[in-house]
């Protein structure tokens, strides 16, 4: 008898039902798109584009129902019924009490930081995320880091390297006190580590710290589902779990949450805050009418609003995150078995090239990542970013540039975008850039936004 082996395989659980075209650039085209754009990628436009790796934000290909939802758009400017389904959505799978859409996930940091965050604060976070730390900033407060060590080394396989080091937060609190830390933050699925997750073990035991020292945690659950597959994957006691469950047992030891809702729950615009305070949900619904809408629309038609109910419902799925995820691991193992490297263990949204170790000839002050994804462009047409020192950007008190342990490259998969041949012809083109490393200079910046300067910074080779 032969064996099956068909708990080894997967394929996507969905059928292609209408295709986008897409053109296929010259080297000579891409050329001049990247002069253009000044060697950022940010700054190039679609149609220059073959493959689309800059973000997994609000790129997913949306579903046959959720182009249905949309059609049932309650556009009312109080009260549309898409919100009291979004409602619903959040309340089932993630156990949330009070919900206030934003037009994306910024929308909901800004209202929690002017909510939570005074002047003097510090909020500690496993490690920052460039608009959540902006926000943290403007709104008086500094962040500090409190990851464990181990993620802000692309080379170590720990399985759980978005945990936090109770040690470091317990080291602050007695530092500068509990009144001074106004909630930590907890990212699942750390998008600066490599989407790395955090583990409930870790977690469970950060709940019992901070209810001591009465301290809230506000959960950034832009890809909630990816850490909790990986949960269900790595950590005793879950692999029969499904990830619908183990969502809502993450979102229950936090005291509310803001998301990008562009990410896992599969639109194209939208974000949400929740909250289980009755006090700060008044307060946050007074401050949306100032900044986004009023709060039974927050920015957004009733149309996205119902997409993204749907959305959320199809995110928390099995056999879809274990598609979405399983192909992101594809693309990673690829590069790992040839010997290129990347951030381990491979991420939930995206692979990660470690641009130290990929130019290792280039330092750092000229900016190897933004050069390799630029590189990359050039060869094929391959769309990437950078996650490093431009990312980073300046100390808040001197203006000194950050200077990150993680330089790096992020390939971020679109969900139900692509598929495994595009995944081929990714790796064939980071193969062919990394056998040509050698001859790869570096670049200067030649103008630097004051704030977030990734999305606009400007570059010319040295």
């Amino acid at each position: 008898m032969i064996k099956s082996n068909r708990h080894l395989s997967w394929a996507e659980p969905y059928k292609i039902k209408m295709v986008e075209l897409v053109h296929m650039t010259t080297r000579a085209e891409r050329e001049q798109a990247i002069k253009k754009a000044a060697f950022n990628t940010f700054l190039l436009r679609s149609k220059e584009v073959y493959i689309d790796l800059l973000t997994d934000s609000g790129t997913s290909a949306m579903s046959d129902m959720q182009w249905a939802g949309m059609m049932r758009g309650d556009e009312a400017y109080a009260g549309s019924e898409n919100f009291y389904h979004l409602e619903a959505a959040v309340r089932k799978y993630y156990g949330y009490k009070y919900v206030i859409p934003t037009h994306q996930g910024r929308g909901a940091e800004n209202i929690i930081s002017k909510i939570m965050i005074k002047p003097g604060d510090f909020v500690p976070g496993n490690m920052y995320f460039t608009t959540t730390r902006l926000h943290q900033e403007l709104a008086g407060g500094t962040f500090v880091d409190i990851v464990i060590d181990e993620a802000h080394d692309a080379e170590n396989e720990h399985p759980f390297k978005g945990n936090v080091d109770l040690k470091k937060l317990d080291a602050l609190i007695k530092k500068v006190g509990a009144k001074k830390i106004p909630y930590v933050c907890i990212a699942t699925a750390v998008n600066m580590a490599g989407g790395q997750p955090i583990s409930m073990e870790n977690l469970r035991a950060l709940r019992e710290l901070t209810k001591k020292h009465k301290i809230p945690i506000i959960h950034d659950m832009t890809r909630v589902a990816e850490n909790a597959y990986f949960i269900q994957r790595r950590e005793k006691g879950y692999a029969d779990k499904p990830v619908a469950a183990i969502i809502k047992e993450i979102c229950s030891l936090t005291d509310g949450a803001t998301m990008s809702a562009k990410k896992d729950a599969l639109v194209n615009i939208g974000g949400i805050l929740a909250m289980n305070s009755k006090k700060i949900y008044e307060e946050a619904s007074n401050m949306v009418v100032v900044y986004e809408g009023l709060h039974t629309y927050g920015g957004l038609a009733g149309r996205d609003m119902e997409a993204m109910a749907i959305g959320i419902t199809e995110s928390v799925q099995d056999d879809h995150i274990r598609a979405r995820v399983g192909q992101v691991e594809y693309l990673g193992n690829k590069m790992i078995a040839a010997g290129i490297p990347i951030v381990k263990p491979v991420g939930g949204h995206g692979v990660f090239l470690n641009a130290k170790k990929f130019l290792p000839h280039l330092d750092q002050s000229v900016y190897p990542a933004q050069t390799l994804a630029a590189e990359i462009y050039l060869d094929s047409g391959v769309r990437s970013m950078e996650r490093g020192i431009v990312s980073a950007g300046r100390q808040k008190e001197t203006g000194v540039e950050h200077r990150p342990n993680l330089e790096l490259v992020r390939l971020t998969i679109p969900r139900r975008v692509y598929t495994q041949a595009h995944m081929d012809v990714v790796f064939e083109s980071v193969a062919s850039v990394f056998d040509d490393r050698k001859k790869i200079g570096g670049l200067k910046m030649v103008y630097e936004p004051k704030y977030l300067r990734f999305f606009q910074a400007r570059f010319a080779k040295i």
